[in-house]
């Protein structure tokens, strides 16, 4: 199934982008006529007749409309701290797109290696993993932002977790535990760095609500303990 996404609709007409038109009209060689399905990112999937070729700025018509399409029955945000290594960072990302999330937050801690990340190239391997995987709609990436802040600015009724090495001053659940009483809540998971969070850093996450979380045994890498986590929420509720 060839998916192409646009960056507008109105219902009635959809406009792919410049380099989606170009896959559509040269890789692909659709020509006007042909029926296409196009996400909008944001969950819904269109079924089209292409009447524009454009290699540059192709339209399609609507046909008919699927709301909601490939979507996860949870709300799942990972705000993680970016690795060393970039491309291990945007294999996660890769993954847990394949999965079902909803949001990834950079997140910059006091052990964090990296301390700049830059997300114009993890968006469109988003946009691409979401097209593989069947899904409508395409996570956000938000700007890097400071840990501290990040935690602090989590809301009071959302599921807070952080995953963490160490025990502190509330034993670690498993990710199961922490979801038996879910209720529709967003679900937020911290990942932290190489070096693990600080303790200032899990104190004032256990002070603000995170619930402090294992999973499993194993010493897992950054990015496979955020990969872990959100396989374990998509395990949950599908």
């Amino acid at each position: 199934m060839e998916i192409f996404y646009a960056s507008e609709c109105d219902g009635h007409i959809v406009r792919l982008t410049e380099e989606e038109s170009g896959h559509c009209v040269r890789v692909m060689r659709h020509r006007a006529g042909d029926e296409v399905d196009v996400i909008d990112g944001e969950g819904t999937l269109y079924h089209c007749r292409l009447i524009d070729d454009s290699p540059k700025a192709a339209e399609a018509e609507v046909l008919s409309v699927v709301p909601d399409w490939g979507a996860h029955p949870y709300f799942l945000q990972m705000a993680v701290c970016p690795t060393k290594n970039a491309d291990r960072y945007e294999w996660f990302a890769e993954k847990a797109t394949e999965l079902g999330l909803d949001v990834i937050t950079p997140v910059i801690g006091e052990h964090s290696e990296r301390k700049v990340f830059k997300t114009d190239r993890l968006k469109r391997i988003l946009l691409s993993a979401s097209k593989q995987s069947l899904k409508g709609a395409i996570p956000e990436v938000e700007e890097a932002v400071k840990l501290s802040d990040f935690i602090r600015s989590a809301g009071p009724d959302d599921v807070k977790l952080i995953a963490c090495c160490y025990e502190g001053d509330s034993p670690r659940i498993s990710v199961r535990e922490a979801l038996k009483d879910y209720a529709g809540q967003r679900i937020i998971i911290l990942i932290g760095p190489e070096g693990d969070f600080s303790h200032s850093e899990m104190a004032l996450a256990e002070q603000c609500g995170f619930r402090p979380i294992h999973l499993g045994p194993s010493r897992l890498r950054t990015e496979t303990a955020a990969l872990a986590a959100v396989a374990a929420v998509y395990l949950e509720f599908i």
